[in-house]
């Protein structure tokens, strides 16, 4: 049997994690890469070598129509997502897209509306889904191992550097070139604590997002929030908190919190580290279903999508309000300590780790628990969907 064709967009960067992994499906003859496109030049790389009958495109539009590939891997900025998306499905060609997988709802419904023009699928590329971890803990809910769930809340301290927000034109913008860009700590680095927060919440009940409330701040002359605090309260209660930053002190990989009456589920998301009620410490749960392979089992078997186009939309909702919020309030020396210099800078906002865990284990808005460096935040109130209900105002939470 003659293995799909695949083809990678955005063969840089990120890209190469995407090219090691086809490279792997390659050797046990599960894929055939064709092509690999960027507009930067293309190189060679110890772990993801160029294919020699692979071509290479700086034109995703040419490679398409040369190279005609069964699942095209987009690994571009969020910006191009739907343009690039959209041309591969109407070329014949299902999608494994990287998160954020668009920018609005306008764009989630206009690729879903092109995908059921064309007959493909698009899956998105939140890995994180895939862990066997956050299946137990998932089951664990269901069995009222928690007892009543009330909240879920994320925590996340890292660290990133000047040189981070240097990587790309697009990097730390709100805009470019006019088109909106979104890569503020809840948009990007830390979409996958998000979207965790938001399966977990479909396990609790179909209720929708209502209010939502949010803080964003920046350290440096960026466009948008390194730090931010999202509260989100379900139509039926229950209440979201993702409280991040990306000036920590010490590191916090990833912690999804499920507030139970029977007790706390915690998920080290990045790790697939989980602790359930009666657990003493955390242990591994090993395993995690790949995305390009769920979408090539799709293809052949019918087997579920992951994470299809469609599971997304809340999130998408939630980002598309995040974005609309006022720009990132600027913090400043002696709230903010710096250290290092040219792309080595690196910003570290004194005490934000008690304030990001208080957050996160209180479900209070930094705010509320009194963070001196904070502003009253911005809330918006939601219709059934997720499309706001009337103009969003920044007030007192």
């Amino acid at each position: 049997m003659t293995p799909p064709t695949v083809a990678l967009v955005g063969a840089g960067g990120h890209g190469l994690r995407h090219r090691e992994r086809i490279a792997e499906l390659q050797d046990q003859d599960d894929v055939r890469l064709v092509a690999l496109c960027d507009i930067n030049p293309i190189v060679d790389d110890a772990e993801a070598p160029l294919p020699a009958d692979a071509k290479l495109f700086d034109d995703h539009r040419l490679m398409l129509r040369e190279t005609q590939p069964d699942v095209v891997v987009i690994c571009t900025p969020p910006h191009t997502h739907v343009e690039i998306a959209r041309d591969a499905a109407r070329a014949g060609a299902d999608v494994l897209v990287e998160k954020p997988p668009v920018l609005t709802r306008a764009e989630h419904f206009e690729l879903v509306g092109v995908l059921r023009e064309t007959g493909r699928v698009c899956q998105v590329g939140f890995q994180a889904l895939g862990s066997a971890a956050l299946v137990e803990l998932t089951q664990a809910m269901a069995a009222g191992r928690l007892g009543e769930v009330t909240a879920i809340s994320a925590v996340g301290s890292w660290q990133r550097d000047d040189g981070y927000y240097g990587r790309a034109p697009w990097a730390g913008r709100r805009s470019l070139g006019g088109q909106p860009v979104v890569d503020g700590a809840l948009e990007n680095p830390f979409a996958h604590a998000l979207m965790q927060c938001l399966a977990l919440a479909t396990v609790v009940g179909d209720d929708q997002p209502s209010v939502v409330e949010f803080e964003g701040y920046r350290t440096r002359p960026i466009e948008v929030d390194d730090t931010a605090c999202l509260r989100v309260g379900f139509t039926g209660g229950l209440v979201v908190v993702v409280a991040v930053s990306l000036c920590g002190e010490d590191f916090i990989a990833g912690d999804i919190i499920v507030h139970g009456s029977g007790g706390w589920g915690v998920l080290e998301y990045p790790t697939d580290r989980l602790r359930l009620p009666g657990d003493s410490d955390f242990r591994e749960v090993p395993g995690r279903v790949g995305l390009l392979e769920n979408l090539l089992d799709h293809r052949a078997s019918g087997a579920p999508l992951l994470v299809p186009l469609e599971r997304t939309v809340g999130f998408t909702d939630l980002i598309e309000t995040v974005v609309a919020a006022p720009p990132a309030h600027p913090l400043e020396p002696p709230d903010v300590a710096v250290t290092g210099e040219g792309p080595e800078r690196q910003t570290t906002i004194v005490g934000i780790n008690a304030a990001l865990r208080r957050a996160a284990e209180e479900l209070r808005l930094f705010r509320e628990l009194g963070v001196g460096w904070s502003v009253e935040p911005y809330r918006t109130v939601l219709h059934r969907g997720g499309v706001p209900a009337d103009h969003a105002v920044r007030t007192a939470g």
